[in-house]
């Protein structure tokens, strides 16, 4: 590969990445809603898993989500029970978890938490397959090695940006604290983005 390959990937996922989404409105949220350090332990996370579908993509693992519906829509319904298992957690633990009080989960429940989420989801894995390999040159004996290292690439831009989004959202969190009446609705806010998150999946097509 070409530095100016490497940068062309560089400047296309930092785009990607930057892109009105899932994730980092959810990184977002959790920033507002539990303080910097959850949104930036949890974008960690879900950073993360993109080895995951890294790894998969180079070594044609993800491709079984082209070829086979069943495996797609089990991973899928997994995905999406997660997240919907996590809105349901989100409500139940409101009366314990406020705005108002910092969020002590452990930092490794957190990381845990975005790391499932991420590789629960076959949408991610396909992306991967389909966006790597632009970026590869396919007449050299080393094409897993070079989408390891894109791979690599594009997860350490992410994690630069969603901290970024995570910390300036805890900013926002952070004045809202001040607020009680406004801070006492970000639980919902919370298990609604999550709720969101899980339906969207739910209905996703291959």
């Amino acid at each position: 590969m070409t530095l100016s390959t490497l940068l062309y990937f560089l400047g296309a996922s930092i785009a990607l990445t930057l892109a009105p989404g899932p994730d980092n409105i959810f990184v977002m949220t959790q920033g507002i809603a539990r303080g910097r350090k959850p949104a930036i332990v949890t974008a960690l996370g879900m950073c993360s898993g993109i080895s995951v579908h890294t790894t998969a993509a180079a070594f044609g693992i993800s491709a079984v989500f082209y070829s086979s519906a069943v495996a797609f829509h089990v991973v899928k319904y997994a995905g999406a029970a997660y997240l919907l298992y996590l809105a349901w957690k989100s409500l139940k633990e409101r009366s314990s978890v406020r705005l108002s009080v910092a969020d002590d989960r452990p930092a490794a429940a957190l990381f845990k938490r975005g790391f499932i989420m991420n590789v629960l989801n076959p949408k991610v894995a396909m992306f991967f397959l389909a966006f790597l390999p632009q970026f590869v040159t396919t007449g050299s004996d080393h094409v897993p090695l070079q989408m390891m290292i894109l791979g690599l690439i594009f997860m350490g831009q992410a994690v630069i940006i969603f901290s970024l989004i995570g910390y300036f959202a805890g900013s926002i969190g952070s004045f809202i604290l001040a607020r009680p009446r406004i801070a006492k609705y970000f639980d919902w806010l919370t298990a609604g983005v999550f709720a969101s998150l899980g339906l969207r999946l739910a209905l996703a097509e291959r």
